[in-house]
């Protein structure tokens, strides 16, 4: 139990810009085992951005809500996925050889595929929110970020590393996940569905699920033909789509 403590410390250090204590001792191995707790930081990420969404619409309403809610994401986790999207957009758009879209996505400027990526995503975010009443938005909030790190680490488990292993960033993520390790990191997602069912139908849900299901397979297929495998910027883009179409699936059917 203390070990899985330290990997969700990890993850959380890994993937927000929370102030956390430092570790006295650090193995990168566990940088690839504290994935298994992505989908636990993603539920502690959207739940912060859930009670900015409430607080927002109490004083503005429903779309300035949204935007601070998305706002406080961003600034959680520094626009770590955000990045990972706009870089992909840019490297996948324009790119026609696996090596010429490593190259763009490296490029620490933002082209033309990827500001136009970014900014439809939020707009995205923010319309499908505001769409939602308030206490199903904060419920979509939770759990569309907790989902949206295991579609992540999804492409982890059926994926080998597609970009160059000798400049990665985070050289432990470029190891693929054990389908037990899946299945844990799978059970985070188990207490909030079963708290927050009543705000949604089971058919709601299912709508949901089988839109990030879709997006997830879609992100895998485009990853594995043009690239050989997963990136960094690739599991970004993923978690951002992924979330956008569990706002999706929720908000067409209320």
């Amino acid at each position: 139990m203390k070990h899985e403590l330290t990997l969700l410390l990890v993850a959380t250090q890994f993937l927000t810009r929370l102030p956390l204590p430092a570790l006295k001792h650090f193995d990168p191995d566990w940088l690839h085992q504290s994935s298994r707790h992505f989908p636990a930081v993603g539920l502690l990420v959207g739940g912060l951005c859930a009670l900015a969404l409430g607080l927002g619409e109490l004083a503005f309403g429903p779309l300035a809500a949204a935007v601070l809610a998305t706002a406080l994401g961003i600034v959680i986790t520094g626009a770590f996925h955000e990045d990972g999207l706009a870089d992909t957009c840019d490297g996948l758009g324009g790119g026609l050889t696996k090596e010429r879209a490593l190259t763009i996505m490296k490029d620490s400027r933002l082209g033309t595929f990827g500001t136009l990526g970014l900014v439809l995503a939020l707009l995205l975010k923010i319309a499908l929110l505001a769409s939602l009443p308030p206490a199903a938005a904060m419920t979509a909030l939770v759990l569309a970020h907790g989902g949206s790190r295991l579609a992540c680490i999804s492409l982890i488990t059926l994926l080998p590393y597609g970009g160059d292993l000798e400049h990665a960033k985070a050289k432990p993520m470029a190891q693929r996940l054990t389908r037990r390790q899946w299945a844990l990191a799978s059970l985070w997602l188990l207490p909030p569905l079963w708290l927050l069912w009543p705000v949604f139908t089971p058919a709601h849900w299912l709508l949901a699920a089988a839109l990030a299901l879709l997006t997830t397979l879609y992100m895998y297929r485009l990853l594995q033909r043009r690239l050989g495998g997963y990136t960094g910027d690739g599991l970004g883009a993923t978690q951002q789509l992924a979330e956008i179409a569990i706002y999706a699936g929720l908000a067409a059917q209320l």
